[in-house]
């Protein structure tokens, strides 16, 4: 078991191995739904497009085998932002995380229903990127769960309060 309160780097690519975001967050403690980790307002995130701070404090779930990572913000940010990418892959001691974004988010505004953003970047990138079908069919697959996972009313856990243990650690 990994001690709470490590760092951890999350390295989030694009199918081509391109970054398209990294940076250091804290491990706050893991649950029934997976690795929770924190991140401050003001943290330095790099990608190959140029760099960036957070605006918002922000608690990232990591779950365990499944084709997503959940963010939930503190106000005024987005209340849930999953993005759909390949499953993480932990390095050995829990120092790493890394995944591939597949490019759909499913995003949930404060006090807003879910909506998906980006299907016109993930089409552009099937073809770039050449997913095959398997990957393509599975990014839709957990994209439309997604949906219907985090709907505000009628929702599962985590999606609905169970983040906001977490985030009420770090916010």
């Amino acid at each position: 078991m990994i001690a709470e309160s490590t760092s951890v780097r999350v390295d989030i690519r694009k199918y081509d191995g391109s970054l398209s975001a990294q940076w250091t967050a804290t491990r706050l403690g893991e649950d029934e739904h997976g690795v929770w980790l924190g991140t401050a307002q003001g943290v330095p995130v790099s990608s190959d497009t140029g760099g960036w701070k957070s605006r918002f404090a922000y608690v990232v779930l990591v779950p365990r085998g499944e084709w997503w990572p959940a963010t939930f913000c503190v106000d005024p940010g987005p209340e849930m932002y999953c993005d759909v990418c390949t499953v993480p892959e932990w390095n050995a001691d829990g120092t790493v995380v890394r995944m591939v974004d597949l490019d759909l988010d499913v995003v949930r505004p404060r006090g807003g229903e879910a909506h998906v953003e980006d299907e016109d970047e993930f089409a552009e990138h099937r073809v770039r990127y050449g997913y095959p079908d398997s990957v393509f069919d599975t990014a839709q697959q957990t994209c439309e769960w997604l949906m219907q996972a985090g709907h505000r009313d009628g929702g599962i856990e985590p999606f609905v309060s169970a983040y906001r243990h977490w985030l009420g650690l770090i916010g």
